[in-house]
């Protein structure tokens, strides 16, 4: 029995495939498949019921697949001890970032982290937390950023920032004449929401106090800010931005832009990551890293975290 064999078994098991487990894996079908099957031979037994389409586990091969998951990742721990032990930051590190929070926060790390620990190989992908969660658990992602807290058993936080809510307000809105926002002006506006699905929508609808389900002000739902800022110039409402976002908006727009009252409403950022707690040395430096970099960007006085699950 090798760890290979089990990493084998694993990927064909999420893929119920073995083509594509083995695309995957990068190696050829026919290796993948020869090497399940002596793993098959020597344990006795099927793993996998390959009369099924797509491929399926059978009952034993449900528990050696679950044995599989926490003996390869006993083996990636080891190789961290070894790593850690020597001080490396390097070699490739998975890292998921939430829409909202990737187009903004991204390029103000990613060149100094890299000149940094010139030996870590970063594999970036933007997907929304439920994703990015689904991942932790699996083992395929190392470390996610995302907006908590998340109340997850399984999952640590560890906050990088905390980023203050703006109101986008054009001259056509009530709310351009004044000079900070409480969340109850926001009920009688039409507002422009980012989709179903994103966890800064569920925090919007609690700063507002309005449900998922309320006909009104909701009338108009979009994936980026980008959109919301342009149907709000011409006329259709106003949205909530994030500050990183905001202040990126051109020096035409920044006269639209309300704050809220103290406490701020604000979203907590975080490094999230398995308590597997494996290569805990280059989250740590990552942490440290970002923390500095966006140290004096934000401005706020006081805030108030408002959670990304819907109240």
């Amino acid at each position: 029995m090798t760890i290979t064999q089990l990493k084998y078994c694993i990927a064909v098991a999420e893929h119920r495939n073995f083509t594509t487990a083995a695309e995957y894996a990068f190696v050829t079908q026919p290796t993948l498949s020869m090497q399940i099957q002596k793993l098959e031979q020597e344990l006795d037994l099927t793993i996998f019921d390959r009369t099924q389409k797509p491929i399926g586990l059978t009952a034993v091969g449900k528990k050696i697949i679950e044995q599989a998951k926490l003996i390869v990742a006993e083996s990636e721990r080891m190789l961290d001890v070894v790593d850690q032990e020597k001080g490396v930051i390097g070699g490739t590190f998975k890292l998921g970032i939430i829409p909202t929070i990737m187009p903004t926060l991204l390029p103000m790390f990613l060149q100094t982290v890299l000149k940094a620990y010139p030996q870590l190989v970063l594999e970036i992908e933007e997907m929304p937390t439920q994703q990015i969660l689904e991942h932790l658990e699996k083992g395929t992602l190392d470390a996610g950023i995302a907006a908590t807290p998340l109340g997850m058993e399984q999952i640590v936080e560890k906050p990088l920032y905390y980023e203050p809510f703006m109101v986008y307000a054009p001259s056509h809105s009530k709310l351009s004449k004044e000079k900070t926002i409480t969340s109850e002006m926001l009920t009688t506006e039409r507002m422009l929401l980012l989709q179903d699905g994103h966890c800064f929508r569920d925090s919007a609808l609690n700063i507002c106090k309005l449900q998922h389900n309320s006909p009104t002000p909701f009338e108009i739902k979009s994936g980026s800010f980008e959109t919301l800022v342009q149907l709000a110039n011409e006329g259709l409402g106003i949205t909530l931005l994030p500050y990183l976002n905001a202040k990126q908006l051109g020096q035409e727009h920044q006269g639209n832009l309300k704050s809220f009252s103290v406490p701020e409403p604000a979203r907590e950022v975080s490094v999230v990551y398995h308590k597997r707690e494996l290569k805990m040395h280059i989250i740590d430096a990552l942490h440290e890293k970002i923390r500095a970099i966006i140290r004096g960007a934000i401005v706020y006085e006081d805030v108030k975290i408002i959670s990304p699950k819907s109240s």
